[in-house]
């Protein structure tokens, strides 16, 4: 088995601890049989050409940039599993996200950036604890329009789970004023009873002279049929201080139809506390299908509707639609061409930017 971890010079903080190594060593040489280790991840890498865009922010110009993750995230992990008997099992996933076009971590913070938690799973669902994404994240998952392609430009990641709310305020421990979309201290539960999902989560803010100052609850909701499925979360967030709150929910449904088609839609608000006297509320739409053409290439198209209302401000948001074409060149490598049209409305975008703007990618996933 190839070796999967170098002894390679890095910062001190994106040391990868020896324990891992020899972990992955051990299950190759069959040392732990009632046990499995799973080294998984995702190399997207694309070129992108944009107007009114850099990259994927707002700006008066064009621009031509290499992009990592763009139709899906860019990382590595390890999924860890051991039989304890009896029905039950310990599990445990490591997550980081990488800038594939520099081979640098994605976080410039934490190495471990997406996913960092132990758990305890039983035929009555499973407890885990550690950095995990929030129930609103968890319900976008199955219901979102694009199929979670364009995580950096698409709204129900983006605005619906609060993964770049930009509000301007920590909420929750997540350890950013830009978003909430992952979740540090977290006590997670999910079981699944005859198609129906329960999920239940408590993110602990930690702040020594106040509990419930960055404080995180939420509750979400599944159900599957056939060849529907129904999704819904709420999830409350404080801030560091415990003086603002902001509040979320998501609701959506997804259906395959004959011949592999898929539809589906989402609806999703958020309410903010951003100062003692202003508020600012958020609301998402979308609707979107993929059609196969054939054996190789599917086809994705969705519009999405953003609208924001702040305190004393004028009202203001955008309209976007998203295209992708996929071509499947094995069962783990796709190359993909993807289109982005986007019309902000009042001065979301910012005044000294365009009103419209337009990209166009081309690029290769592979997942391993």
């Amino acid at each position: 088995m190839p070796t999967l971890i170098q002894a390679a010079p890095m910062r001190s903080q994106f040391f990868l601890p020896a324990a891992l190594a020899t972990l992955c060593a051990l299950v190759a040489d069959g040392a732990l049989a009632q046990s499995s280790v799973r080294l998984y991840g995702i190399v997207d890498l694309s070129v992108r050409q944009a107007n009114g865009l850099n990259g994927f922010a707002p700006s008066d110009t064009s621009a031509t940039v290499m992009s990592s993750g763009l139709n899906n995230t860019s990382r590595w992990g390890l999924r860890i599993q051991e039989d304890l008997g009896g029905g039950l099992s310990a599990q445990a996933q490591l997550e980081s996200g990488i800038n594939a076009k520099t081979g640098a971590p994605a976080s410039s913070t934490m190495y471990f950036d997406r996913q960092s938690w132990v758990g305890l799973g039983s035929p009555w669902g499973l407890v885990s604890l550690g950095r995990q994404t929030t129930l609103l994240a968890d319900a976008v998952s199955p219901i979102d329009p694009l199929g979670m392609r364009l995580p950096s430009f698409n709204p129900s990641i983006n605005t619906a789970a609060l993964s770049q709310h930009q509000l301007g305020v920590g909420f929750g421990a997540s350890g950013s004023n830009t978003g909430s979309y992952r979740l540090n201290n977290s006590i997670k539960y999910k079981g699944e009873f005859s198609g129906v999902s329960v999920r239940l989560m408590h993110s602990l803010g930690e702040v020594a002279t106040n509990s419930n100052a960055a404080n995180s609850t939420g509750v979400g909701l599944g159900y599957k049929l056939g060849k529907l499925q129904l999704s819904a979360a709420h999830q409350s967030f404080r801030n560091n201080d415990d003086t603002l709150g902001l509040r979320g929910y998501v609701v959506g449904a997804a259906y395959q139809l004959e011949g592999g088609i898929r539809i589906a839609g989402i609806f999703a608000r958020s309410k903010a506390e951003t100062s003692a006297t202003a508020r600012a509320k958020l609301r998402t739409l979308g609707l979107g299908t993929t059609v196969p053409a054939g054996a190789h290439v599917d086809l994705t198209l969705a519009h999405y509707r953003v609208a924001r209302e702040r305190s004393a401000r004028v009202d203001d948001g955008y309209g976007r639609t998203v295209a992708f074409a996929e071509y499947k060149l094995s069962k783990r490598s796709v190359a993909y061409l993807e289109m982005d049209h986007t019309r902000w409305q009042g001065d979301f975008q910012g005044a000294a930017n365009k009103q419209k703007a337009t990209g166009f990618s081309v690029g290769m996933r592979h997942n391993f």
